[in-house]
């Protein structure tokens, strides 16, 4: 077990977090949810002075909202989520938080209970550095299923909560990231007729229809979309991430589904990608019209922005300086809940320990001197944000 959680200790409360199996019931199928790890960070907040709510989005599923500081002056709200993918593959223990070669190994430990553990002792560290405490307000918000549906950001601003600007703890190399690409999912389902695979004269294959289809989208990404570029995010994307059709070997198959999905840069709609999905079909049954297929779109995230320049950027950036380190400004190639609190109102940024390329791998781990650099960075971040008395 985990040391002593001392109040501010972000290093001994990331391996505490860790020990707890939070995985995403909807992406694990025994994955027990976020609900005990979202209560023993209730009781640590707590015994810290935080003053600590659960909001309950789902059934076993709460969210942590914990405040600390004056609500009369300026205020700032740091997000993370409680919820982890699946551990298929992983080849160390995903629940057993060891410290190794000055990292900590865990599924979630990177993505992303240290960015958690960095930002609550942060606040815990601002709130009590300061003479006469802090004059504005952090919320801190710990919440359910940023992995799946981020029903737990929706419920939180959905709630009313609302801050002058946000930073999200995910895992960013201790990068300023101030925008990061969106999202969009589509099926397309091609219809075939089945036959006897001797009757090529009656049989409509619907898998090599889908395939033109494919391949023209991927045409059209080499002609349209490599064209577009945004300075931080490079450009935009399409791929088939699953397909499935067919019946046996011995008959045409009558059906092919096909799901896809579109990377967004910001100033894309994901509303759009059906119509992109549609032009493709189109154009492929100009040659082909025994084409006969349905779109139909899915979930989708929009992508997040903020300027550079924007105060809460600028912020991190100065206490990054101060403390001798580089400070660059980065996108994220992942969608993140940031996304959410920007288009609620509040500027959402990223920073926080970790590097998105351990998320989700087999061997998945955070190096401890950027837990620790993560916290003072946001430690002063939030001094300058909020202020003293």
């Amino acid at each position: 077990m985990p040391p002593a959680l001392l109040p501010g200790d972000a290093v001994a409360l990331t391996r505490a977090l860790v020990a707890i199996d939070s995985r995403n019931p909807s992406l694990a199928a025994v994955g027990p949810g976020e609900g005990a790890c979202a209560r023993f960070l209730e009781r640590v907040l707590h015994d810290w002075g935080f003053r600590v709510e659960l909001q309950h989005v789902a059934p076993g599923r709460p969210n942590v909202l914990a405040r600390i500081g004056d609500t009369g002056g300026p205020s700032l709200l740091l997000n993370g989520h409680l919820d982890t993918v699946g551990t298929e593959g992983m080849v160390h223990e995903p629940w057993d938080p060891v410290a190794r070669d000055g990292r900590i190994y865990g599924r979630g430990s990177a993505d992303m209970k240290a960015g958690i553990a960095a930002m609550c002792a942060a606040a815990w560290r601002a709130a009590h550095s300061t003479p006469g405490g802090l004059r504005g307000e952090v919320i801190v918000t710990a919440v359910v299923d940023e992995e799946s549906h981020s029903i737990g950001t929706k419920a939180v601003v959905d709630g009313g909560v609302r801050a002058d600007a946000a930073i999200v703890a995910e895992p960013t190399r201790l990068a300023v990231c101030t925008a990061h690409k969106g999202f969009a999912w589509a099926d397309l389902t091609v219809h075939g007729t089945s036959a006897h695979g001797s009757r090529y004269d009656t049989g409509v294959d619907a898998i090599t229809l889908a395939a033109m289809v494919i391949v023209e989208l991927d045409a059209w990404q080499q002609r349209e979309l490599t064209q577009r570029a945004h300075p931080l995010l490079g450009r935009p994307s399409l791929h088939a991430s699953m397909i499935a059709g067919g019946t046996e070997l011995s008959t045409y198959p009558g059906e092919c589904a096909v799901q896809l999905e579109r990377r967004t840069i910001p100033g894309e709609a994901a509303a759009g990608f059906g119509a992109e999905i549609e032009g493709a079909v189109a154009r492929v049954r100009a040659l082909h019209p025994e084409l006969s297929a349905t779109v139909t779109p899915g979930f989708s995230q929009p992508p997040n922005e903020v300027p550079a320049a924007h105060a809460i950027a600028q912020c991190v950036v100065a206490a990054l300086t101060a403390r001798g380190r580089p400070a660059p400004i980065e996108g994220l190639s992942c969608w993140t809940d940031a996304a959410i609190l920007s288009a609620a109102g509040i500027p959402a940024i990223c920073f926080g320990p970790g590097d998105i390329c351990a998320a989700h791998s087999s061997e998945e781990s955070v190096s401890i001197a950027e837990i620790e650099e993560a916290s003072a960075v946001l430690e002063s971040a939030i001094i300058s944000w909020c202020g003293a008395h």
